[in-house]
């Protein structure tokens, strides 16, 4: 059930997914490049949120320490940097839609037996680990982009005690025999990987790294931890993007839409070649490479902070 690899060369579904992203992306540069100045750097915050969602170093905390410093007028509020989440989504769908077509067919009863209860099992999983998020950031919603996301040194504070932690994890000794497969995750792990994915809420801790350090608490490996993260970005990223759109919808002018199919599909192109870049970064390394990033990322946002650049 577990992607062992990351898929190498191109089938049917993925070209058509490339073909139409590349359509997409054409007529979005067409769009927008024509009447807005700053469209490039909406490419550069899609390339940022394509890189740093399936990372364990925070997408949204970078988003936003990018967007200022770049002094991008585009935000509306910060529902930018949530919407080209959604490329991300489409991103992780296309480099697992074997799997998961494999799994819906489980769900609806073919297969064996076997194959029937490992997806079950993992969907339930994912349900159970996206509800605290999910209730928590729908109550705390306007808190949340009206104050932390517009607080420098809160992303920065995230970012170190992130960092803190990751290094700290990898010095636990690992379990006897950790969990090594999605479809044998138990609805107790991923209770607990959801509860740890609640401090995602603030920016700079990380949805992805908040998720993995969780799963590896809770008794998964390294790969199944971080591919347990990819899945749960479906649910997570998905809801989220839609409630912000759907409360936002007021703020958008029709010139905004350019800008944000733009950032999407750019997201979407760098977040599927940054999934396998990471797999495989991961079969031979530990993540306290990331941890040491995000100690020094933060501290060089204190550092801009103190120097008024932020």
């Amino acid at each position: 059930m577990q992607k062992s690899t990351p898929i190498v060369g191109m089938n049917l579904p993925r070209l058509v997914l490339s073909l139409i992203a590349v359509i997409v992306l054409v007529v979005a540069l067409v769009i927008t490049v024509p009447v807005d100045p700053e469209w490039w750097k909406v490419v550069v915050l899609g390339v940022v949120q394509g890189i740093t969602e399936w990372l364990p170093i925070s997408s949204t905390g970078h988003l936003l320490i990018t967007s200022q410093l770049l002094n991008y007028g585009g935000s509306i509020g910060g529902t930018f940097e949530i919407f080209i989440q959604i490329g991300t989504v489409v991103a992780v769908i296309a480099f697992y839609f074997e799997d998961l077509l494999g799994q819906a067919r489980a769900l609806l009863g073919f297969g064996t037996q076997s194959s029937q209860l490992e997806a079950r099992r993992l969907w339930l999983g994912v349900v159970i680990a996206s509800l605290p998020a999910a209730l928590i950031g729908l109550l705390a919603r306007d808190f949340i982009k009206t104050v932390l996301f517009e607080t420098p040194a809160v992303i920065a504070s995230a970012l170190i005690v992130g960092g803190i932690i990751l290094l700290a994890i990898e010095r636990l000794p690992m379990r006897a025999a950790p969990t090594s497969a999605l479809g044998r995750i138990s609805l107790l792990q991923a209770f607990w990987v959801g509860i740890a994915q609640v401090f995602a809420l603030i920016p700079g801790m990380s949805r992805s790294g908040s998720s993995i350090v969780g799963g590896l608490l809770a008794g998964l490996d390294r790969r199944t931890a971080t591919a347990f993260s990819f899945y749960l970005s479906i649910p997570i990223l998905g809801a989220t993007t839609l409630v912000d759109l759907l409360g936002s919808l007021d703020q958008i002018q029709p010139s905004d839409w350019g800008r944000l199919i733009l950032g999407a599909v750019v997201a979407m192109m760098v977040g599927y070649l940054t999934i396998g870049w990471l797999l495989r970064y991961i079969a031979g390394h530990s993540f306290k490479a990331f941890g040491i990033y995000r100690i020094l990322a933060g501290l060089l946002i204190l550092a801009l902070v103190a120097v008024g650049l932020l």
